[in-house]
């Protein structure tokens, strides 16, 4: 594994543009980024999921950064990571989550957070159906952020906003 390898995980709610703004730092930092499992798995299995459903999805989720940190060039951008999985497990079974997707998520290094607001329009793919559940999300990532410690950045605004946003995030990460 790349010891000097720069880590980013994008947080945030469903529809928040995580998923468009990691392929567009991928893009813009020529490197390769991570894409969220949870997704995969639910557009195959279904969204009536089970405790045994997040730790597979907890699992693929880590594999996949994994592999996807041997092809990267100095950075690799996450979409998404264990906070964003124990936070829908809470929501899913009222307030809980297996402890060992907790510790993995603690054992994770990340140099950068971007914490994305849901401050655009809400779309439904097929697979999004917490609307109403975006702010609360947002605000229960920011908390987890905030008890760790970890570095993070808001990201709010429209696509290029964001997008301007986090590319100066990741620059300040880098020249560090």
């Amino acid at each position: 594994m790349k010891t000097d390898l720069k880590r980013v995980a994008l947080l945030g709610p469903e529809s928040s543009g995580k998923s468009y703004l990691a392929e567009k730092l991928a893009a813009h930092f020529h490197t390769v980024f991570v894409e969220e499992y949870g997704r995969t798995y639910c557009k195959k299995f279904g969204m009536d999921l089970t405790e045994l459903d997040f730790a597979h999805i907890a699992g693929g989720q880590l594999y996949r950064e994994d592999e996807m940190a041997k092809k990267a060039s100095g950075i690799l951008f996450c979409d998404t990571e264990l906070i964003v999985t124990q936070v829908w497990s809470e929501i899913y079974f009222q307030g809980l989550c297996q402890p060992w997707i907790i510790e993995a998520s603690q054992a994770r290094h990340y140099d950068l957070f971007l914490l994305l607001k849901p401050d655009i329009p809400w779309q439904n793919d097929g697979l999004r159906e917490y609307e109403h559940q975006r702010d609360f999300m947002f605000q229960r990532l920011q908390q987890v952020l905030e008890e760790r410690g970890y570095p993070y950045v808001v990201i709010s605004g429209g696509f290029e906003e964001r997008t301007r946003k986090a590319v100066e995030a990741v620059d300040g990460l880098i020249n560090n």
